[in-house]
């Protein structure tokens, strides 16, 4: 079971205004909530503070959290869009009721619940300034972050730093979701913490706001599943074709289907081999597979060359004969 608490807060009684996070909050809701196959994925409560009448107060959210954290779920994660506010005494979560910035919920009591939680896997993503102060002691935000096994945290800056917004939506969430939709996949499709980080970390200049990743944990979870690029019955082949490190794959002109090109006395297309060369030509275009000796996957069959596995290619085919994937 996969639970997540998704907040967005613009409205504030006391403090500036935002515009943005309702529609992140939204936005993030709505790609949690399904595999992209359609399938359910997260079962998410979402609370807004879009304004007088509709507001996120320090007590609700804290009991939400609580909630959340609560309970042996296979993972809970909650996502915070709003004001965050930082001094001696540590940062907080502003709310709507919030007059100043420290009267908002501190974020050691909200670590302090999950590092209390049975759930096996603890996401907390945040997109408000200061996050990156989320699981470091308050005294030193500098030092190790405490956090027990199985928690990752995710903020979309530095302790130091505030959370930009763009064209109505944090610049942090409009990556995150990015990632969520596909961006940060894998070759199976999974979308684990650690992939949709290196995702925003790569978008991300370094003048920019700088995100901040704190883990503890022995695997990554998959956060969402999306179609894979390549069929798993066709990467699983991989070990048909590559058979042992370093091995390459001999071609002929046998396995371009085209006629185009092609010298007098030259073999025509075998639907077999075309059959193949199809497979590892979609190895090739997600960098599995490299020509030997030729520009491109065409030149190599046309001219008798081989291809061969790249880095990225030797890894994915020790997970397959490991029986990993």
């Amino acid at each position: 079971m996969k639970k997540g608490l998704v907040v967005g807060i613009d409205n504030y009684a006391g403090v500036s205004q935002l515009f943005g996070c309702v529609n992140d909050a939204h936005s993030v809701k709505s790609v949690l909530e399904r595999n992209s196959d359609g399938t359910v994925n997260f079962s998410v409560k979402l609370l807004c503070g879009t304004g007088a009448s509709e507001s996120v107060f320090r007590t609700e959210l804290k009991e939400s959290i609580r909630d959340l954290f609560s309970g042996d779920s296979d993972t809970a994660l909650l996502y915070f869009a709003g004001h965050g506010y930082i001094e001696a005494t540590g940062g907080y979560l502003v709310t709507s009721d919030c007059k100043s910035g420290d009267d908002g919920l501190p974020l050691t009591e909200v670590l302090t619940l999950v590092n209390a939680s049975k759930a096996r896997n603890k996401v907390i993503i945040l997109d408000s300034c200061h996050s990156g102060m989320a699981g470091s002691p308050p005294a030193s935000p500098h030092q190790s972050a405490e956090l027990s096994e199985g928690i990752t945290i995710l903020t979309a800056s530095t302790a130091e730093q505030y959370a930009s917004e763009q064209n109505g939506a944090g610049v942090f969430t409009t990556l995150l979701v990015d990632a969520l939709s596909g961006a940060a996949a894998n070759l199976v499709g999974d979308i684990t913490p650690g992939s949709v980080y290196a995702h925003i970390d790569q978008s991300l200049g370094p003048w920019e706001q700088r995100p901040v990743f704190k883990t503890n944990v022995k695997s990554f979870v998959s956060l969402r599943k999306v179609h894979p690029p390549i069929e798993l019955t066709e990467l699983q082949r991989i070990i048909e074709f590559f058979p042992i490190p370093g091995f390459e794959y001999p071609l002929d002109p046998s396995y371009e289907p085209e006629l185009k090109g092609r010298s007098e006395g030259m073999p025509v297309p075998n639907p077999e081999n075309t059959r193949t060369f199809a497979i590892l030509q979609k190895f090739n275009r997600v960098n599995l597979v490299v020509p030997v000796d030729a520009p491109h996957m065409w030149h190599a069959a046309m001219k008798s060359k081989a291809c061969k596995l790249t880095v990225l290619g030797e890894h994915y085919r020790r997970l397959i004969e490991r029986g990993r994937i």
